[in-house]
């Protein structure tokens, strides 16, 4: 990528008419389906046409119409007709453009001035990596089926399904986008540093040290080298503890906010690591592809991305591993979810490193003190054998550029009815999430992009949860937690806490789920929730114990709350929720019908 500096052309070289146009339909189609979703605007029937009925979307004050075809699914799922959309302006049809729907409809949507700056450049930045990926990821997903773990990665399309902004990076600029964002990437060294002891935290789980984890992670000749490059400056090893950090994170915030903990030594820059790593989709985290069975590293990352700054926290970071610990443990020792082969990663050790001044200065929470802190997570290589091909959840909802689904074609090649492939994904994934909520009182944020898919012959037979320390939480005030563990409890009003299930895993996964299978595989909604519903029962059916549960927490009933996402990142996309109280500012419109209610006559 060095050579955007001598060739800055090539920054923009994606950019073209044809393919600028054409993501402006893929991201205005999105807007339009979600918006639309949430009660943000509100479609009106203007013509009948057997399935496919034809919407207009008016401004309340402009004449400003845009009109489409559309079929509503289940969850009140807009799939929109793309190539159907049409924008009428004074009466003339005006070219399709995203940031303009945004300018034009920002009253209706909420945006405050405040905001709207920021809203946009993030809409616009979708927008420019829409169109790098429609340039340059050409690999369709015949050959994507058959790809190995991070070239699936790579490729991903569908990020946060729920969210319009899914994929700004506010703070890269043009260079840092193709050397870090996860789609555009090749393989990268991280910049290794050295803590003084007094201002540097490290924390691991039990029967891990700080040496076993720098061993593992550099090798002993390389921690050697380290210790020789401190030495010679006259420094002791043993006042220091070794961590990797992010490129963009030392170039652009650590070597001059932390300058004058460099220039007093307590924080060292010791160079590259050899190992070289590749962005996840979260961006801020890093799978080592020289050594695969080496950890992940999650590294703080101060750019602007989906509604936070993602820094991380030293204060999380000294409880992150007892909290894997907690989760780990429960999971190891439950019988029904090692049956599940349900596997969680272990955020296993971690490093804050405290900055005197902003510490001194702010008691508030800010990501001035997130801005240096790592961890080291599990690699899902560790708990696969040979014949099993690993990839992330998120594939299940990915388009190609050539408008092919992945999940069709992976049905499709493992030999399996669509009905029975369902069913291995469901006992893999559903089943252990009821588990953990009916029976243990606890929730994951189990999206697309935290979960592996562990298959054989393309088939689901486990699935690997990961990102524990941020997004694990106990939702009752009876769970025993130990005390540094009891940051994951969080208030949840009663009536609120089978969202847990109802929006994380209905509304913002098998919504779109459901629309693949219905779009691109021919497949009937109602067989999609008929096989849901089997296996909810399934599981109750094997613990009749829990009956009072299921009957407070009902999977069943008529209505579902609408958690609305992008209401929250209107509202405020530099930080959306508060991490302790995500409930306090929730944003909610009107109510879901629950596609299984139907089925709550043959249950009685």
């Amino acid at each position: 990528m060095n050579n955007l500096l001598y060739q800055p052309d090539l920054a923009a070289a994606h950019l073209s008419p044809a393919v600028w146009r054409s993501v402006n339909i893929q991201l205005l189609q999105k807007m339009l389906s979600e918006f639309s979703h949430e009660m943000l605007i509100v479609p009106q029937l203007i013509a009948q046409q057997g399935n496919w009925d034809v919407y207009e979307v008016k401004h309340t004050e402009k004449p400003v119409y845009y009109r489409f075809s559309a079929r509503v699914l289940s969850l009140d799922h807009w799939d929109i007709d793309a190539f159907s959309i049409s924008k009428l302006d004074n009466g003339r049809t005006a070219d399709l453009d995203a940031v303009a729907f945004i300018v034009e409809f920002a009253d209706q949507l909420g945006l405050e001035q405040e905001n709207i700056g920021t809203y946009l450049e993030e809409i616009i930045s979708v927008l420019f990596t829409y169109a790098y990926m429609r340039d340059q990821n050409r690999m369709g997903v015949d050959e994507l089926i058959k790809s190995d773990y991070q070239v699936i990665e790579h490729a991903m399309s569908a990020g946060h399904p729920c969210f319009v902004a899914n994929s700004a990076r506010i703070g890269f600029d043009a260079i840092d986008y193709q050397n870090y964002a996860p789609e555009a990437a090749s393989p990268l060294a991280l910049v290794w540093l050295a803590g003084h002891r007094d201002r540097t935290e490290f924390t691991s789980i039990a029967g891990v040290s700080y040496d076993h984890t720098i061993r593992q992670e550099l090798g002993a000749e390389h921690v050697a080298a380290l210790d020789k490059m401190l030495t010679d400056e006259g420094l002791d090893p043993q006042d220091y503890f070794f961590f990797p950090v992010h490129p963009w994170q030392w170039f652009n915030k650590l070597s001059h906010i932390f300058a004058a903990d460099i220039a007093s030594q307590k924080l060292v820059c010791l160079g590259y690591s050899n190992d070289l790593y590749l962005p996840q989709q979260s961006v801020r985290t890093l799978f080592n592809v020289s050594s695969p069975q080496r950890s992940y590293v999650k590294s703080a990352l101060s750019i602007l991305n989906m509604g936070f700054m993602r820094g991380l926290s030293p204060y999380f970071m000294r409880t992150t591993p007892a909290i894997n610990t907690w989760v780990y443990d429960l999971v190891a020792n439950d019988a029904y979810l090692q049956r599940r082969g349900f596997t969680v990663l272990r955020e296993f050790a971690t490093v804050g490193y405290t900055n005197a001044y902003f510490e001194e200065a702010m008691q508030i929470d800010t990501p001035y003190k997130k801005m240096l802190s790592t961890l080291w997570r599990e690699s899902p290589f560790t708990v696969v054998h040979g014949g099993q091909q690993l990839m992330t959840m998120a594939a299940l909802l990915h388009i190609d550029v050539y408008g092919k689904a992945f999940l069709p074609a992976l049905i499709s090649s493992s030999g399996l009815s669509t009905a029975d492939w369902l069913r291995h994904y469901l006992n893999s994934y559903l089943s252990p999430l009821l588990h953990c909520y009916y029976y243990h009182d606890m929730r994951f944020m189990p999206h697309g992009e935290n979960l592996i898919l562990v298959m054989e012959n393309h088939v689901p037979v486990k699935v690997i949860m990961k990102d524990i320390g941020e997004e694990v939480a106990v939702l009752s005030p009876q769970v025993s937690l130990p005390p540094d563990v009891e940051r994951i409890r969080i208030p949840v009003p009663e009536e609120l806490k089978i969202l847990s299930i109802f929006t994380q895993a209905f509304d913002c996964f098998f919504r779109f789920l459901n629309q693949v299978l219905v779009a691109h595989a021919d497949f009937p909604e109602a067989e999609f929730w008929e096989l849901v519903t089997e296996c909810i029962l399934a599981y109750q059916q094997e613990f009749p114990e829990l009956q009072e549960r299921f009957d407070r927490y009902d999977l069943f009933a008529a209505e579902i709350p609408k958690t609305c996402l992008n209401r929250l990142q209107l509202k405020n996309n530099k930080k959306m929720i508060d991490g302790s109280n995500p409930f306090k500012h929730q944003q909610f419109a009107g109510n879901l019908k629950n596609p299984l209610a139907v089925y709550k006559t043959t249950l009685i």
